[in-house]
């Protein structure tokens, strides 16, 4: 018996349609023929995500475009690491809503292994290391390294970027006792690989990770949350009508 394909939600919460490009082309060549992607980019907001104010602003582009476009799928995607607003999109979602940075935490640290983040923007060490320890996982995160490049600045030009990168990700294993790798970030798409044979432990593509993850959430469903009502002020149509339904 035949299925249709999943169809997956991938929110870019960044407001950069490249980078958008990029990881959907990425997850596209990992689903094949499985899934549909639908990829959204953030309708307003930073241009790449380096900040807290940034994030914050994330966390409502993000629900901007779930409300704008998730009719329809199976799955909502939310590709960027550092996950902003996950916990208010399942709140509201209809569908299950997978973030890439804890889908990529969680898979560094089966079976109780300790695991270190490698990515890109000085201001996501903290940031991180805080996600981490709301997951849970604090005590198994050996330290956060962060390259000069910000992610845009490496999707741009990812073979400039990639010595460095794994010397961060070397470090982490020799240095800090990590016995997993995450690169993390939607424009370090495909990037694992290509430094893997550098680095002595296992180098995890957060969008990888995220994908495997939100695929199994597609296929098997999940309840909606349970948000109350809520009336709103200034917000764009969809999302006040996604927030008003009890």
């Amino acid at each position: 018996m035949s299925h249709r394909p999943v169809r997956i939600l991938l929110i870019n919460p960044n407001t950069m349609a490249s980078v958008t490009d990029l990881v959907a082309d990425h997850v596209r060549g990992l689903v094949g023929g499985s899934a549909e992607i639908v990829a959204v980019t953030g309708r307003f907001g930073a241009r790449y995500i380096a900040s807290r104010a940034a994030a914050a602003i994330a966390g409502h582009a993000a629900l901007d475009a779930l409300a704008e476009h998730v009719a329809g799928a199976d799955a909502v995607y939310l590709a960027c690491f550092g996950d902003p607003g996950l916990a208010a999109l399942r709140e509201v979602s209809p569908v299950p809503v997978v973030g890439m940075a804890e889908a990529a935490c969680r898979a560094a640290f089966a079976d109780g292994r300790r695991f270190a983040i490698v990515t890109g923007g000085a201001l996501w060490g903290p940031m991180l290391t805080e996600f981490v320890a709301a997951l849970g996982l604090g005590r198994y995160l050996t330290g956060v390294r962060t390259v000069a490049p910000t992610g845009a600045e490496i999707a741009a030009d990812p073979d400039a970027a990639l010595g460095g990168l794994a010397a961060a990700c070397r470090a982490c294993a020799e240095a800090d006792g990590a016995e997993a790798v995450i690169l993390g970030g939607a424009a370090l798409a495909g990037l694992a690989a290509r430094i893997q044979p550098t680095v002595p432990v296992p180098v995890l593509c957060s969008v990888e990770a995220g994908t495997r993850t939100v695929l199994a959430a597609a296929r098997d469903g999940a309840a909606r949350g349970e948000a109350p009502a809520l009336a709103s002020l200034g917000l764009s149509p969809a999302l006040a009508a996604l927030l008003a339904k009890p």
